[in-house]
């Protein structure tokens, strides 16, 4: 089974790209849904965050506000620390359980989506790394469109990613998403067959 972690900047459209790599029987793990699972009523994760960031973030379902908590986090590095630290750990063991189901299975590919790959240096756990990009103005209308963000925010959490060209640099493929659908179709099936046909 080959190893695929899958990033880029917010609003990329990592999300389609996994799409396209499980419509050819990749088997995918979302590490940002497991992140919000984990801040949902009952999850893993949100006992911890009270303690550390106040009652204040508590929602009215004993959930975790996740808005409330990315104001905090995106405006200040120290409190982005404090969260990575209480997430990450849980977040690995889910996604290591998730390879071992994958395996079992018989998957000829195991993809990771995940926004903060290069930032955790989380990265290097893969056999290959890909990198979804798109045009920057393009990237803002979709989160704008999407998250309800104003100008301040959205410029917050592109700030606290890694630059594009650091993620570049360490990508073994990259997808540019900022064109059809077909195309981007057209790039997956090409690090399809060179990873699926490629030996190891």
């Amino acid at each position: 089974m080959h190893s695929i972690g899958l990033t880029g900047g917010i609003g990329t459209g990592k999300s389609t790209v996994a799409r396209l790599f499980a419509d050819r029987g990749a088997a995918i793990c979302d590490a940002d849904e497991e992140a919000h699972a984990l801040l949902a009523p009952g999850g893993g994760a949100v006992e911890a965050v009270v303690r550390s960031f106040g009652s204040e973030v508590l929602g009215a379902d004993g959930g975790i506000d996740r808005e409330r908590l990315g104001r905090l986090v995106f405006a200040d590095t120290e409190a982005r620390a404090r969260l990575e630290a209480i997430s990450h750990p849980l977040i690995a063991r889910r996604l290591a359980e998730a390879a071992r189901q994958a395996l079992e299975r018989g998957a000829p590919v195991f993809l990771v989506e995940a926004a903060l790959l290069v930032e955790t240096g989380r990265h290097r756990d893969f056999q290959t790394l890909v990198v979804v990009r798109a045009d920057p103005e393009r990237v803002r209308t979709r989160v704008a469109a999407r998250d309800r963000l104003s100008a301040d925010e959205l410029d917050a959490r592109i700030a606290a990613q890694t630059s594009e060209a650091e993620r570049l640099a360490v990508a073994d493929h990259v997808i540019d998403n900022g064109g059809s659908l077909e195309d981007t179709e057209r790039q997956v099936k090409a690090i399809w067959r060179a990873v699926t046909e490629s030996p190891g």
